[in-house]
């Protein structure tokens, strides 16, 4: 016999599917706040590394110009997650727009780490006059405002709340956890900071040292380290697009429901669908007289989890 307890079977059992993160709110002005900073930090830059001619400036500048578009990117994922929370036409609601928008930052990232390296390459082999005294009072304002930025976008106290709905088989709740919209806008800010320093030590080491190639040089080293930033966030937000198994919870869910020993899982999935929350659909034969409920129980110590839904099969 075959019993499948699902929540969404009728008008009294609609309920909103709503999972942002904690912060959500506050994480978006912090995130406003920056995208102003950078912005007009990015045009400073930009026009004095013209003016001067360094091309470790300049690259920070493009590198701030093409920030504050990715940062206003994860501003208006804030805001289009939050209009739309509560709209049916996302199955599980809005939660990983900000893992779109993530992803769309890591490939900015990826872009400005391929046209600074570049960029620096050629002013290695074709090196042009800096006016480095210049450059490096505008380097540390850059710096200072990139220090900024990246206090505003430090995490807070963080809270945890959840709730859960045992009827018909559905659980739910409603916690904090990993925002890789807000981990994008701190990626990028933490990256301008570094090619600020760079900028800062090439100026420097140029003026007094003499050493007018460590600037394309510092170019080229910023350039890997925001590479790789890139990546790691290319792959983490591709994993919560594509509904990747987060096998950390899965093996949560078969350690809880497979203790007493009375039930067999047929079929799991468990993903991502939001900062705070994962959700799973399981299926199990049984021979003992269990209903949703119980499995749900027994279900409560994985807090991941914040919609669940059950299948119990009877042998």
């Amino acid at each position: 016999m075959t019993g499948l307890i699902d929540a969404a079977t009728g008008n009294e059992h609609l309920h909103a599917h709503v999972f942002l993160g904690a912060n959500h709110d506050e994480n978006a002005r912090r995130t406003l706040w920056v995208v102003l900073l950078t912005a007009l930090m990015m045009t400073v830059e930009i026009v004095a590394g013209y003016l001067t001619g360094s091309m470790a400036l300049l690259a920070d500048g493009f590198h701030m110009a093409t920030h504050a578009g990715a940062l206003g990117v994860a501003a208006a994922a804030y805001a289009y997650a939050r209009r739309y929370a509560h709209d049916p036409r996302f199955s599980f609601g809005t939660g990983k727009v900000g893992d779109l928008a993530g992803f769309a930052s890591a490939l900015v990232l990826g872009v400005v780490a391929l046209g600074i390296g570049v960029e620096s390459i050629r002013r290695l082999f074709e090196p042009i006059t800096v006016a480095f005294g210049e450059a490096t009072i505008i380097a540390a304002i850059g710096l200072a405002v990139n220090v900024a930025s990246v206090f505003l976008l430090s995490g807070g106290p963080h809270h945890h709340h959840e709730h859960g709905h045992g009827d018909h088989g559905h659980g739910h709740g409603h916690g904090h956890g990993h925002d890789n919209n807000m981990r994008s806008a701190y990626f990028h800010v933490l990256a301008d900071a570094l090619t600020s320093v760079l900028a800062i030590v090439a100026l420097l080491s140029g003026r007094f040292l003499g050493l007018t190639w460590l600037d394309p040089i510092m170019g080229i080293v910023g350039a890997v380290v925001i590479g790789r930033w890139s990546w790691s966030l290319m792959r983490d937000t591709a994993k919560v697009l594509l509904d990747q198994t987060d096998e950390d919870v899965a093996a949560e869910v078969r350690d809880e429901l497979g203790r007493q020993g009375d039930v067999a899982i047929t079929d799991l999935h468990v993903w991502r669908i939001g900062p705070a929350a994962h959700a799973a659909i399981v299926s199990v034969t049984t021979a003992a007289a269990l209903n949703p409920d119980d499995l749900l129980e027994r279900l409560r110590p994985v807090h991941e989890l914040k919609h669940i839904t059950v299948e119990i099969r009877t042998k």
